[in-house]
């Protein structure tokens, strides 16, 4: 057995609050204590490893060593999943310890540093660390006594501490959909990037951004507070106790915005099969009807092996599908009411022949 995923963090706080997110998430997770058990660990039944490098206030180099040996001895190579947790306001040696693990990883991997948690206030936005919406310099944990911080750009930090070149990406990059980003974090990587430092103000920044790192297939080492981490654990890997999970099928037909955002959300939130309904072939004849029903129920029945979670989604939440109530209505000698009821029992019927 191996660990999916490793997370080497530089104190055991900062470590265990990183297991306490992908806990969250229904992973298990073990946050290994003593070096000696470490090789024993790494062989146990866990879906993610916490260890602690107590490396936050001591010297660049010793860290550098420190987070070397845990990466070997962990098996990080081995891992889908390789996070170095940083402190959520940059103290400590962010650059020496994310090189130590791009170093053992080897040079296809690149480091992907979202520092941000949302939930704590902690938010990067232009490449600046926000803590509590005031600028992270000019906060009491700027004069921390045994690491000091002088500086809020999250990329500057690891410029002055790491020797690779270090990039940035911005909510000016992240307009557009997961494809997109993802084609830019493979451009940056082609400029000689190994280090991008990402902005993030919310839940939902974290999940584009998971979502382009997967889209972009490049290998990559998170550097992170926890929150990226879990984030992207929740997409890529299956908590090995959840085969006996039970399957969940979703059928939504409402054609609220509201409805449309939630939609977006969750398809961002974890991995799914999702099926869209055509509404046009549910109301242009009783065998039309059948062979969409049957089609979904087939799409749902194949795709939804793979996923544990399959979402059926009517057309009429894209507004330029909307179906014409009083073409249909004319056509087929019925009231809207009547209409909507014929959809709505479309939609049942997925469901009943689903259970069968």
């Amino acid at each position: 057995a191996m660990a999916q995923c490793v997370v080497i963090a530089d104190d055991l706080t900062g470590g265990n609050a990183a297991g306490v997110q992908l806990r969250r998430s229904g992973f298990k997770v073990l946050s290994v204590l003593d070096d000696r058990c470490l090789e024993e660990a790494a062989q146990g039944a866990h879906d993610c490893l916490i260890y602690a490098t107590d490396s936050r206030a001591i010297s660049a180099d010793e860290a550098y060593a420190r987070v070397a040996a845990a990466a070997r001895r962990l098996n990080c190579r081995e891992a889908r999943l390789c996070s170095k947790r940083i402190d959520t306001t940059l103290r400590g040696n962010l650059g020496a310890e994310t090189d130590a693990l791009l170093d053992c990883l080897g040079e296809d991997y690149i480091a992907l540093a979202v520092p941000s948690f949302p939930t704590s206030g902690r938010v990067v936005v232009g490449g600046y660390l926000l803590v509590q919406g005031r600028l992270l310099h000019k906060t009491d944990i700027a004069v921390d006594p045994k690491c000091p911080v002088k500086q809020s750009e999250t990329a500057e930090v690891f410029r002055q501490q790491s020797k690779y070149k270090v990039a940035t990406v911005t909510f000016a990059d992240m307009m557009e959909d997961a494809a997109a980003l993802a084609l830019t974090l493979r451009s940056r990587v082609n400029d000689g990037a190994r280090i991008i430092c990402c902005d993030a103000l919310t839940q939902e920044d974290l999940d584009l951004l998971a979502e382009a790192a997967l889209a972009s297939g490049l290998k990559l080492a998170l550097v992170d507070a926890g929150g990226f981490t879990a984030t992207l654990a929740r997409k890529l890997l299956k908590p090995a106790g959840s085969a006996a999970q039970g399957r969940i099928l979703a059928t939504v037909g409402s054609v609220h915005p509201l409805t449309a955002i939630q939609i977006k959300q969750l398809l961002l939130s974890q991995p799914l099969f999702s099926e869209e309904v055509s509404s046009v072939e549910l109301l242009e004849s009783p065998q039309r009807r059948e062979a969409e029903i049957s089609r979904v129920v087939e799409a749902v029945a194949a795709g939804g092996a793979e996923h544990r979670v399959c979402v059926v989604v009517g057309d009429g939440l894209d507004f330029n599908k909307r179906i014409n109530f009083d073409y249909y209505g004319s056509k087929l000698g019925l009231g809207m009411e009547a209409i909507s009821g014929l959809l709505n029992d479309s939609f049942a019927d997925v469901c009943n022949v689903e259970n069968d």
